[in-house]
């Protein structure tokens, strides 16, 4: 969903058969992002900090995930936690793609294996190792979306050029709108389910299942 690969990941609620024909029946309801969740800009361009993530909708986690067969062997793990905006949540849940002004946040923490009682498998450090957020403003950026990379989560965050490889990657491989849904277990049903995937996830799909 982001754009390193050494970063990425990739989240959100499963609606039950009749919950989904009830949505269906309806028309499709697109939820504009709330003002303080909304992006928000400083006068260089920068991503101004966003307030209370945390407090925002969990998609998933991933762990040591890589986009790239020839990613570089690390002598430790990472964990990459993914938030939206609830809004834009809200708005998926209805329309299976993302709402103008949607915010979506990469953390990455280091995964830890000593600690307390454990004996086997991986927890969470409270270290922030990384940080980058993906936003949808469809009159400020040319492709609708843009990537941006901060050094903490409390500094602005500085614009990825558009030549960046991520935005390639993401347009040539994502499940909708340039987002990587398939990496997200609750919302990928509901991508299914309103039709929303997208032709170039769903020939990747078909081929990667007729090997």
């Amino acid at each position: 969903m982001f754009p390193t690969a050494r970063l990425s990941t990739g989240a959100l609620c499963l609606l039950s058969a009749a919950c989904a024909l009830t949505l269906v029946s309806r028309p499709a309801h697109i939820v504009h992002a709330d003002s303080e969740a909304a992006p928000a800009y400083a006068s260089n361009g920068d991503l101004l900090p966003l307030k209370d993530y945390r407090e925002w909708i969990y998609l998933t986690s991933g762990i040591d995930m890589s986009y790239s067969p020839k990613a570089m062997e690390m002598d430790h793990s990472m964990f990459d936690n993914v938030f939206v905006n609830p809004s834009a949540y809200r708005s998926f849940l209805a329309t299976g793609t993302w709402p103008d002004k949607t915010v979506m946040v990469l953390e990455v923490r280091g995964a830890k294996s000593k600690g307390s009682i454990n004996q086997r498998g991986h927890f969470q450090d409270t270290a922030v190792m990384g940080f980058e957020v993906h936003v949808k403003d469809e009159a400020r950026f040319p492709g609708k979306w843009a990537f941006f990379e901060f050094d903490s989560a409390d500094k602005n965050g500085t614009l990825v050029p558009q030549a960046a490889p991520c935005y390639t990657c993401h347009a040539a491989h994502a499940a909708v709108d340039t987002t990587f849904v398939q990496f997200y277990p609750t919302l990928l049903p509901i991508a299914k389910a309103k039709g929303t995937l997208a032709a170039v996830y769903l020939k990747e799909e078909s081929a990667t299942g007729s090997k």
